[in-house]
């Protein structure tokens, strides 16, 4: 007997101004004003996307002391663009990335809550922690939390904020014009939460919304990371994007679903993944390759170098060789707030190891930034792409995707016009929207409001 075929899921991914964009090319446009994030989200939705992404930038990052001027310059705020966008679609789901280290939960669930409402059920919340004390310098808390603190008030901020959402059942408000009787119930919304990070009591003011809860979203990879995505989260976004590499993380996160009392499709695991298209698949690897040319300038290449190195490089050409020295292991580094910094938690042996690769395929520093850093995931023709996709998601290396354009606001348009339409004749991606909440078109359950009451009051 044949295994049925997996229904895909796509969304797509905003990206801000980094050097994963390239906003010099003449196609681009601007990553702050409304219409760009318009365009996108329409596009978007009208490829029956399940939903667009936010990523959440705190803080501008620096390199040596100065902004990385190569890198984000201005980031709107998240709530603000979702609710924006909520009045411009019908379906397409709204996800945000809300950080738990230096919020509270009572603010965050009535504005999650909120745009639920507004949205008619298309809220989610990507919950994230801090990881940094330079962040955090941009907040009363600092950000002086170790990682186990990080994910221990994560742990308890959404639990806090589900006792928000679950402090309505859904059948408090009456609203009986002629009895003038509003509430049933006018304890509506108490709440009582007493832990080790938050103390707090009173009655939540926004009713029941459309979801219930938001769904929930997580983005961590270490092993904490992982198990908190298995007992609480809905999705969880991973970074690992080969077939195997993404069907190591597949069978190891979905393993874990057990113990929390949750089934595999209760939580759904989705890839970043960037894209080239081309009329051939020769085309497309030449453009791929000229995209990846305009991302890695040679001062960007110099300080994605600095990353492993840790120390000035400045001086050296980024077309000529790796530096001879090693990298500086002391307890300073030269580039503050960027996450890829934790990914070398070895210097020295990246160091030796890409020098290897250097000096066996001839490359410069530049080549080699590119090549190990900067590699598009689906690269081809419009054929190939949903393919390869299809391949992936029936392999159990993802349950789909959360597609990177390069171009925004209008790199999603040639994907939706070319990619999703064989996917649709596959039989694998939808060719209409079958509900109205993102719950919906992710294949999630609702909240039950008697259980959740309940879970409430416990």
């Amino acid at each position: 007997m044949s295994k049925p075929l997996k229904q895909i899921h796509l969304a797509a991914h905003f990206p801000g101004v980094n050097n994963t964009t390239v906003w010099s090319d003449p196609q681009a446009g601007s990553h702050i004003e409304f219409s760009s994030f318009a365009h996108f989200a329409r596009t978007a939705e009208r490829a029956k996307f399940d939903f667009l992404f936010l990523a959440e930038g705190l803080r501008l990052r620096e390199q040596g002391g100065k902004i990385y001027d190569l890198d984000v310059v201005g980031r709107p705020d998240t709530f603000t663009v979702l609710t924006a966008l909520a009045a411009v679609t019908e379906h397409l789901g709204l996800t945000g990335t809300i950080n738990s280290t230096f919020n509270e939960p009572y603010e965050v669930a009535r504005q999650f809550a909120s745009l639920d409402h507004l949205s008619d059920g298309r809220a989610a919340w990507n919950v994230v922690t801090s990881w940094d004390a330079f962040t955090g310098e941009n907040f009363r808390r600092g950000g002086f939390l170790p990682q186990d603190e990080r994910y221990s008030r994560a742990k308890e901020f959404l639990r806090t904020a589900g006792e928000l959402f679950d402090s309505w059942h859904g059948d408090e408000i009456l609203a009986d014009q002629e009895t003038g009787t509003f509430l049933r119930d006018a304890k509506a919304g108490a709440f009582v939460h007493t832990g080790q990070h938050f103390d707090i009591e009173g009655q939540f003011n926004v009713p029941r919304s459309p979801q219930g809860r938001p769904v929930i979203f997580q983005a961590g990879d270490s092993d904490e990371g992982r198990e908190f995505a298995a007992s609480t989260a809905d999705a969880i976004f991973s970074r690992h994007a080969t077939l195997k590499e993404g069907q190591d993380f597949y069978t190891d996160v979905k393993n874990r679903l057990a113990k929390y009392g949750r089934r595999a499709d209760q939580l759904l695991i989705l890839p970043a993944a960037s894209f080239v298209l081309g009329d051939t698949d020769a085309e497309a690897e030449e453009l791929a390759h000229e995209v990846r040319r305009q991302q890695v300038s040679g001062a960007t290449a110099i300080k994605h170098l600095e990353f492993v190195w840790n120390r000035d490089l400045s001086a050296y050409d980024p077309d000529g060789p790796l530096p001879d020295i090693d990298p500086d292991l002391g307890e300073h580094t030269v580039s503050r707030g960027r996450a890829q910094v934790r990914m070398y938690r070895d210097p020295l042996a990246t160091a030796r190891e890409w020098r290897e690769r250097a000096e066996a395929n001839n490359w410069s520093i530049r080549d080699l930034v590119i090549e190990t850093g900067n590699r598009q995931n689906f690269v081809g023709a419009p054929a190939t792409v949903a393919a390869t996709i299809d391949e992936y998601v029936q392999a159990d290396a993802s349950d789909g995707f959360i597609l990177v354009p390069h171009i925004t606001p209008g790199g999603l348009d040639g994907f939706a016009d070319t990619v999703v339409p064989l996917l649709q004749e596959r039989g694998v991606f939808r060719t209409e929207y079958e509900g109205t909440t993102l719950r919906d078109h992710l294949g999630l359950a609702h909240p039950d409001a008697e259980t959740a009451g309940e879970r409430a009051a416990s």
